[in-house]
C-alpha cells in the first residue's frame, strides 16, 4: 500500500485549533484524542456509578439484533453487539445521514475511522470496544442525500439522483423509494461506469440493497453491511421506532429541562465565541432542540411562553402533553444536532466519537449540556481523510510537474505555466511587441492631429484603441489554435484537477465509492481497514 499524509488546512478553525490542541480551543473540550491518558480517564469515568439517566443494556442488544438481522449484517456485527451487554463493554460511535448508494466516500472513512479506533483502543485498554455507526435517518432534508456524483469516462462529473417519493418534509427513514425510482438511479449507475470484471458483482449487491420497498436508509444500512460487516461494524437507524422506545426517558429529561438545555448551549456559544471563534451553529434561547412528528411531517419546535410550537403555529403543545408523547409514543419525537449527541451519550458507553471537522465545531457547544444532565462529552476523534489517486493519474502528474499542493493552490497558474513553457513561438511577447511599436509609432500621430481639428485628434484616438483591440483578438485566435495541439495535455490536466478536486472540493465530499469498487475491487478499501493508520487529523493520499 502507497500512502503518504498531507496537511490540508481545514476550513474549520475551531475544528483545526482543537487538533493542534491550541489554548483557545482546548478549554472547549474535556478530552483530546491525542492523549492517551484522556482515553484512560474517559473509560474510568464510564465506569463510576452515575444519577444521570442510562439505556438499559440489554433491551439495548435486542434492538440492535433486530436492526442488524433485518439489514443483512454479518457475523461479526452479532458478536460485537453480544458483547454491550456487558457493562466492561465501551463504543466508539459515529454518523452520518444516508446517502444514495452509499453517499459520498467521506462516509465510508468514518466507517473506517470508527472500526480502526474500536480495535486499536480494544487492544489498549484490554478490554471490548464496539464499533457502532449512527444512521442519521431521523434528518429530514432529502435532497442532501438523495444523488451522488461520479465521473465518467468522458471526463462530467455525473449527477444521479432518485426524486422525492411524496414532497413531505419527513425523515428519510420514513419515505419508501418506489421500485421504479430505485431501478432508474440504478440504471444510471451502471451506465456511468466503466465495464470491468468487478462490475457485474458490484451491480448485483447494490440491487439486493434496494429490495422490498427500501428506503434511502434501509439501502444505506445494507450496504454499510455489506462493506464493513465483516469488520464488526454496529449498524443503527436513529429513526428505528424500537430504538425510540429506549430513548423515551432522555426525551422526558430534555422536555421538562428545556430551558435549560437552551441556557447551557447558549452558555458554550459565549465561551467559544469569547475564545475567538464564530458562531458554530444556530442557538437559539427559545429553540427547544427537538423535532414532533405531526401532519406527516417532521417538525421543528420552538418555546413560546408555556407552550411548545412548530414555525407557522400550526401545532401546539403543553410541556405535559409533549412530556406524555416522549413517554407514550416516542417515535412521534426526534433530536436535532445539539440534542442528538445526548442521546447518543445515553444509548451508548461512547468512549469517542467520530467527527468531522464542521461537527468537531458545532459539538463544542454541548459541552455544558452535557454537564447539565449528569453526562461528560466524549473525546472526539477526527475521522480520517483520504485522496485514492489512480495510477494513470499519478503518472500525468509527475508528467506535468504537478504536486497534489500544486494541484489543490495554483492549478491554473501551474497549468498556463505549462502551455507557456510549450510557446516555442513565443506568441504572447510578439504580439505585445507589435502593439508596443505600434503605439509608440502611432500615438505620436493622432496627437499632431488636435492641431487639424480636435474632432480628428478624437477619432485617432478610437482608431489607435481598435486597431490594439483586434491585434489582441487575433493574438487571442492564435493562442486557440496554438491550445488545440495541446488538447490530449489539457484533458489530461483537466482529469488531474477533476480527480483531486471536483466542485472546488475535496474528492471525498463528492465523489462516491462505487466507481473506484468498479474499477479496483474491494481491495484498496480493504487496505485502508485492515492496515493501522494513526488517527491524527493528518489528509492521507492513497494511491491506488
Amino acid at each position: 500500500m502507497q500512502m503518504e499524509t498531507f496537511h490540508w488546512k481545514k476550513n474549520q478553525k475551531l475544528a483545526e485549533d482543537y487538533i493542534a490542541q491550541t489554548d483557545n480551543a482546548k478549554a472547549l473540550y474535556p478530552y483530546h484524542f491525542g492523549n492517551l491518558e484522556d482515553w484512560q480517564s474517559r473509560a474510568q469515568w464510564l465506569d463510576e456509578p452515575k444519577t444521570s439517566p442510562q439505556v438499559d443494556r440489554g433491551r439495548l442488544v435486542q434492538v440492535l439484533q433486530k436492526y442488524n438481522e433485518k439489514i443483512g449484517n454479518a457475523q461479526a456485527a452479532f458478536d460485537q453487539i453480544s458483547k454491550l451487554a456487558d457493562k466492561n463493554t465501551l463504543a466508539i460511535v459515529g454518523g452520518q445521514q444516508a446517502g444514495l448508494f452509499g453517499g459520498s466516500l467521506l462516509v465510508l472513512y468514518k466507517a473506517i475511522t470508527i472500526v480502526q479506533l474500536a480495535r486499536e483502543w480494544s487492544g489498549k485498554l484490554q478490554r471490548p470496544v464496539v464499533p457502532i455507526f449512527w444512521i442519521a435517518g431521523e434528518d429530514h432534508d432529502f435532497d442532501e442525500v438523495n444523488h451522488t456524483f461520479t465521473l465518467s469516462n468522458a471526463q462530467q462529473i455525473e449527477k444521479i439522483k432518485v426524486d422525492h417519493p411524496t414532497g413531505r418534509r419527513t425523515s428519510v427513514s420514513r419515505l419508501p423509494i418506489e421500485p421504479d425510482a430505485w431501478k432508474e438511479a440504478l440504471t444510471a449507475l451502471d451506465q456511468s461506469l466503466m465495464d470491468t470484471e468487478f462490475k457485474a458483482s458490484l451491480i448485483a449487491k447494490l440491487e439486493g440493497t434496494i429490495e422490498d420497498g427500501a428506503t434511502l436508509s434501509d439501502a444505506f444500512a445494507r450496504w454499510m453491511a455489506i462493506l464493513f460487516g465483516e469488520y464488526g461494524l454496529v449498524l443503527i437507524d436513529s429513526d428505528e421506532p424500537s430504538l425510540r422506545a429506549l430513548e423515551a426517558p432522555m426525551f422526558e429529561k430534555l422536555i421538562l429541562q428545556n430551558e435549560a438545555f437552551s441556557g447551557s448551549l447558549q452558555k458554550s456559544q459565549d465561551a467559544a465565541q469569547q475564545a475567538g471563534y464564530e458562531s458554530q451553529a444556530e442557538i437559539s434561547k427559545d429553540g427547544a432542540n427537538l423535532f414532533v412528528f405531526a401532519d406527516g411531517q417532521r417538525l421543528l419546535l420552538h418555546r413560546e411562553g408555556e407552550r411548545f410550537t412548530d414555525k407557522k403555529k400550526e401545532n401546539s403543545y403543553t410541556r405535559q402533553q409533549l412530556q406524555d408523547l416522549a413517554l407514550t409514543t416516542p417515535e412521534n419525537l426526534s433530536n436535532n444536532v445539539m440534542s442528538r449527541p445526548l442521546m447518543q451519550e445515553f444509548l451508548f458507553p461512547v468512549l469517542a466519537t467520530v467527527l468531522g471537522p464542521g461537527e468537531i465545531a458545532y459539538w463544542s457547544l454541548t459541552k455544558h449540556a452535557f454537564e447539565l444532565f449528569g453526562m461528560k462529552m466524549p473525546i472526539i476523534a477526527p475521522r480520517m481523510e483520504f485522496t485514492l489517486i489512480e495510477g494513470t493519474v499519478l503518472k500525468q502528474m509527475n508528467k506535468y510537474g504537478f504536486t497534489f499542493e500544486d494541484v489543490l493552490e495554483r492549478f491554473e497558474h501551474k497549468k498556463q505555466e505549462w502551455l507557456d513553457a510549450q510557446d516555442t513561438l513565443q506568441l504572447n511577447e510578439r504580439f505585445e511587441a507589435v502593439k508596443s511599436d505600434f503605439s509608440v509609432n502611432y500615438a505620436p500621430l493622432v496627437e499632431s492631429l488636435a492641431a487639424i481639428n480636435p474632432g480628428v485628434k478624437k477619432l485617432g484616438e478610437t482608431n489607435l484603441a481598435k486597431i490594439l483591440e483586434q491585434i489582441d483578438f487575433l493574438r487571442n485566435k492564435a493562442g486557440e489554435a496554438y491550445k488545440t495541439q495541446f488538447d490530449a495535455a489539457l484533458r489530461q490536466l483537466e482529469r488531474i484537477r477533476l480527480t483531486i478536486l471536483p466542485f472546488a472540493k475535496p474528492q471525498e465530499r463528492v465523489y462516491n465509492g462505487c466507481a473506484y469498487m468498479n474499477r479496483y475491487g474491494n481491495e484498496w478499501l480493504r487496505d485502508l481497514v485492515e492496515t493501522p493508520i494513526p488517527v491524527d487529523g493528518l489528509h492521507r493520499i492513497y494511491y491506488l
